[in-house]
């Protein structure tokens, strides 16, 4: 049985920008290392797999959340030329609660981040979607307890 969300892992080319982009979010660099050999090449299915993995913390967060970054170094990361498409199979969006939503829009995009839509009320939440490093969708998510759905919702 699952006890919590414990990590998800992006593959990114710049390592930097992506650091930047979630640590707007709160969350701190934890640790980077390099991935290679057999034991990663098997367990990750791929071949001669050399990267870098960095380990970032959401700070304060109990039970530890982490985003953890890939930068392939060999073989060379494929692109998904559909990943910010939120009506294609398989990984869609991640989404991270904060206490005001309102506000985290107003900081993110004073720090130059792109919101994908203006924030919507839906079901006792306050939402908006992010452009995340490599075109993932990152979503915010302020919950307030009423529970306006709109037609859309339904």
């Amino acid at each position: 049985m699952v006890k919590h969300f414990d990590h998800v892992t992006i593959v990114v080319r710049d390592v930097e920008r992506a650091k930047h982009f979630f640590c707007l979010l709160g969350f701190e660099h934890d640790h980077t290392v390099i991935i290679s050999g057999k034991t990663f090449s098997d367990y990750m299915r791929v071949n001669g797999i050399e990267a870098e993995h960095v380990t970032l913390v959401l700070a304060g967060s109990e039970p530890r959340t982490e985003v953890q970054l890939l930068r392939y170094l060999h073989p060379q990361p494929i692109s998904d030329p559909h990943i910010s498409e939120l009506n294609k199979l398989g990984f869609n969006h991640v989404c991270f609660a904060v206490e005001d939503v309102d506000e985290e829009v107003r900081r993110i995009r004073k720090a130059g981040i792109e919101t994908r839509n203006e924030i919507m009320d839906f079901y006792g939440r306050k939402l908006v979607f992010i452009r995340g490093p490599e075109g993932i969708t990152v979503e915010l998510s302020e919950r307030h307890g009423g529970s306006t759905g709109g037609s859309e919702g339904k």
